[in-house]
């Protein structure tokens, strides 16, 4: 059955093949964006080219989960256009392209096994994408680069493993980073007050100056960070602290890639090695708790949600029973309450001020 003057399902296919190419253009743009803006804190490791922090590594993840594979080819076209940037394109960077293809796809393909949910919600949601998103699936993108350069001759069999770590640890760490920011622009959780917004733009203010008093310090403060990141994930979960952890990350990079504050007088191999321990500690601090947080919030509302229903169940079936019992507990609680602040001075309630978010 076709629509008015026959033109409904004829016209559905070109239009849907037309969306489909649209996005995997769109997609290709986003990775290539993302590659570029990596290339400019590029590092030399045993004479190869790498990056610290791969931001299209997760790009391409999270265009997976949005779209499913069928955007693939998006991923391949923006590592072209990234490549042809810095050389001409040929046969070993079209094969490096498809390195880089395969390993977000591995990665998204393995995490769907695990039943894992882009809203990161959950422990293990946490746990799954960094050990199958991140350090499991991008070990393929940094096998394929690494062995290319090998096979081109730009590196010698005895820098393989460094290289190959350095790689790894990058695209890695992409996905630690660039996911739970780009799940948090999508599905974000906002401060609803005033104070709760003025407290956000502060954590995020202080994380920063923070991060920069202890990486150009002359002492070793680098942990000063880790306290900042908690309170972010307690306060305003994955909202707060996957921003916050993508602000260390790129801060810490910079100052890696000019062997700057405690990068400075290391061989760039130590450099890389104390770089991605920092960074990864980081992201998961930030990663990992905040997504314990929600999941205890989660639970927590279930719980208020399951007893008002048996209380409504209770008043439906016994109504003259329950209420009187209701009444009762209620004043009961009412008269803990007012013992509670009568010893406290007239306070509010312990904690009041985390208990929102």
């Amino acid at each position: 059955r076709t629509g008015a003057g026959g033109g409904g399902r004829p016209a559905e296919p070109p239009v849907r093949a037309l969306r489909l190419v649209t996005l995997i253009l769109a997609v290709g743009l986003a990775y290539y964006g993302a590659g570029r803006l990596g290339l400019l804190r590029q590092v030399v490791v045993e004479g190869a080219v790498v990056t610290p922090l791969w931001l299209p590594s997760g790009v391409a993840l999270a265009a997976l989960f949005a779209f499913g594979p069928r955007i693939a080819p998006g991923i391949t076209l923006g590592m072209l256009a990234v490549t042809s940037t810095i050389s001409p394109v040929s046969t070993f960077s079209v094969v490096m392209a498809v390195g880089n293809t395969l390993a977000p796809l591995l990665s998204w393909y393995l995490l769907r096994l695990a039943g894992f949910r882009p809203s990161l919600e959950r422990l293990r949601d946490g746990l799954a994408l960094v050990f199958l998103g991140a350090l499991g699936g991008m070990t393929v993108s940094a096998a394929v680069g690494t062995g290319t350069l090998l096979a081109t001759g730009e590196i010698p069999w005895t820098h393989v493993w460094p290289v190959w770590a350095a790689w790894w640890a990058g695209d890695a760490l992409g996905v630690l980073v660039v996911v739970p920011v780009l799940v948090v622009l999508i599905r974000p959780r906002l401060p609803r007050d005033v104070l709760g917004w003025v407290e956000l733009t502060g954590l995020f203010a202080v994380t920063a100056a923070f991060t920069l008093v202890a990486i150009y310090s002359p002492l070793d403060l680098l942990f000063l960070v880790f306290p900042l990141l908690v309170w972010a994930a307690l306060r305003f979960e994955l909202t707060g602290s996957a921003p916050a952890a993508l602000i260390v990350s790129v801060l810490a990079v910079t100052a890696a890639a000019r062997q700057e504050g405690p990068f400075a007088g290391r061989t760039m191999g130590e450099v890389m090695l104390n770089l991605q321990a920092f960074n990864v500690s980081v992201a998961l601090t930030g990663l990992l708790l905040s997504s314990l947080v929600t999941e205890r919030r989660h639970v927590r509302e279930r719980i208020e949600d399951a007893c008002r229903e048996l209380a409504e169940v209770v008043d439906t079936l016994a109504p003259s029973a329950s209420r009187p019992r209701t009444r009762e507990a209620e004043g009961s609680r009412e008269a803990g309450t007012r013992r509670e602040e009568g010893g406290r001075g007239g306070g509010g309630r312990p904690g009041a001020g985390w208990g929102a978010g």
